[in-house]
Order: structure tokens, then sequence, then C-alpha cells
């Protein structure tokens, strides 16, 4: 008797935060060990299902650079990374868009389906979702002080989100997926950071919330300690001075875009813990770091 009071007790604790976040929408960005680790990936998937079935709207773009990292060593493909991105030539970026769109993308499809979803994948050549643009690979990297200035090649940036296919998918109470590959106005496919995919799209569609599954606890000081909150007038400052760095800066940058456009909060959070996405959003502590 006992452990049900508890289980219930826990429902009452979700309680609010299913009223809360009834019929909003929160853009979760998927990636890390949580694609990998098989026990991960199916907490995943019955975390979004059950987002959906309680009245929240889940849209899920994903990453892949483990799948894509695999494949490029099989074919003997060397692979270099300069400020957490890719560097892009058009043999990579042919790699690039057939592991996130043809395989990855149906992958998560059929996990969530497999869970009782109803998942629909999409890249950013759908319907024009993502209208893409080459990265100003000097730019970029200076403002992120990266170690070394060199084209990126096939990397772009967001140049706009179109998000009716999305919202008429949700409408109709599918789960869109959403693999990260623009198309430029010149119909070349561009290869975009899925963090700064996910921001875009939260702000286009002024989700309530963005998540960012990752590999680590949060965002840590110096020390190493984890940053529970922090406000975003102050990721240039933490930038600057190496506390957020690497693969960190895409991520922040997205929260920071995201809050810009009108999101309410976003959330770095541990992809290794199991249902961390459901502790984030349905209880009073949350996990990770969240950026005001």
């Amino acid at each position: 008797m006992q452990k049900s009071i508890e289980k219930v007790s826990i429902l009452l604790e979700a309680l609010p935060y299913i009223k809360e976040f009834y019929g909003k929408t929160v853009v979760i960005k998927y990636g890390g060990n949580a694609m990998v680790n098989d026990e991960l990936k199916e907490a995943f998937a019955q975390d979004v299902v059950l987002l959906k079935y309680v009245g929240i709207n889940p849209v899920i773009v994903h990453g892949g650079g483990p799948q894509i990292g695999e494949l490029l060593k099989k074919l003997n493909i060397q692979t270099k990374f300069v400020g957490g991105m890719r560097v892009t030539d058009r043999e990579t970026m042919n790699v690039v868009e057939m592991v996130l769109v043809g395989k990855v993308n149906k992958e998560i499809v059929k996990l969530i389906n497999s869970h009782g979803g109803n998942a629909v994948g999409l890249s950013g050549k759908d319907g024009n979702l993502i209208v893409a643009e080459k990265i100003d690979s000097r730019k970029y990297l200076t403002e992120i002080r990266a170690p070394e200035i060199i084209d990126l090649g096939f990397v772009g940036r967001v140049k706009r989100v179109n998000p009716e296919i999305v919202r008429r998918l949700l409408e109709s109470k599918f789960i869109p997926v959403v693999a990260p590959v623009g198309i430029g106005e010149d119909f070349e496919a561009y290869n975009i950071n899925a963090d700064l995919v996910a921001g875009e799209m939260a702000a286009a569609l002024k989700a309530e919330k963005l998540i960012i599954l990752t590999d680590v606890e949060g965002i840590k000081d110096k020390e190493g300690k984890l940053i529970n909150s922090i406000e975003r007038s102050r990721v240039s400052e933490l930038i600057e001075d190496g506390t957020i760095s690497g693969g960190m800066i895409p991520k922040v940058k997205a929260c920071e875009r995201a809050l810009t456009e009108g999101v309410k909060k976003a959330h770095i959070i541990d992809g290794r813990i199991k249902h961390s996405i459901l502790l984030e959003i349905f209880t009073q502590k949350g996990i990770g770091t969240e950026i005001l």
C-alpha cells in the first residue's frame, strides 16, 4: 500500500506541470549518449510519448555525430572539428545527409512509434522547413575564439525556419522528428549544428521550452561545479572567460537565441540519466542548467 501511495504522490507532484504545459510546444534536441545507449533510447521514446499523451507537443531535433563519424571512418574519409563544428567538404556532406536523413531520422521515428507514438520524420528540405546559408567561418570562429580559422565547407547557419509543416503535424497529433540538414537558396544541402537548429525551431514555433540533451551534467563553473541557473545576459561573459567552451558553445548559443525570440525557458540537461526529460519537466527541482 505504501508503494502505491508513493506512486500517487509522484503523479500529484507532476500535476501542476501537466496543467501548466498542456497544449504547449516543447522542442527537444536529442543527441549524445542518449542516442546510442539502448536503455537510454527506450527511456527517451517513452518520455516523448508520455508528453504527447498528457497534452504536451514535443518536437524533436536530432543530431547524429557518432553515427556520421562511424561511417566516415569506414569509408576512410578523415574528419575534423573546429569550434564544435564538423568541417564538411562535399564528400563529407553526402555522408552527413545520408546518415542523418536516411538512417538516424528513420530509426528515431521507428523507436517512438514502437512505444505508441505517432512520429513523422522530416529534414530541412521538406516544405523548405529550414532555409540555410553557408556559415561565415571566419566570423564564427573568431567570435568563439577558436584555436584556428579555416573554411568549414558546407556547414550552414539557419537563415529562416518555415514552421508551417511542423504546425500542421502538431495539429494532427503527430510528433515531428527533424534532421538538421538545411537547403540553401542555391539548392545546396548544408550541415547545420543540431543545437542551433533546435534553438531556431523553438524560436519559430514560439515554444514554451527548449531542452537540449547532452553528455554532461550541464554547464559547469571553473571549479567543475554544476551551474543550476544562469541568465542569458551572462552567456557572452562565460564564453569569453573560457567557462563555456568547445561543443557547449553551440548549445548555449541555441538557448540564447530561443530565449531572445520569446521562448520561456531553456535547459541543458544530462541525457545519460534515464527519463531526464520527465525529470526536468515534471519535478520541482529539475536537473541540469536552466538558462533564463
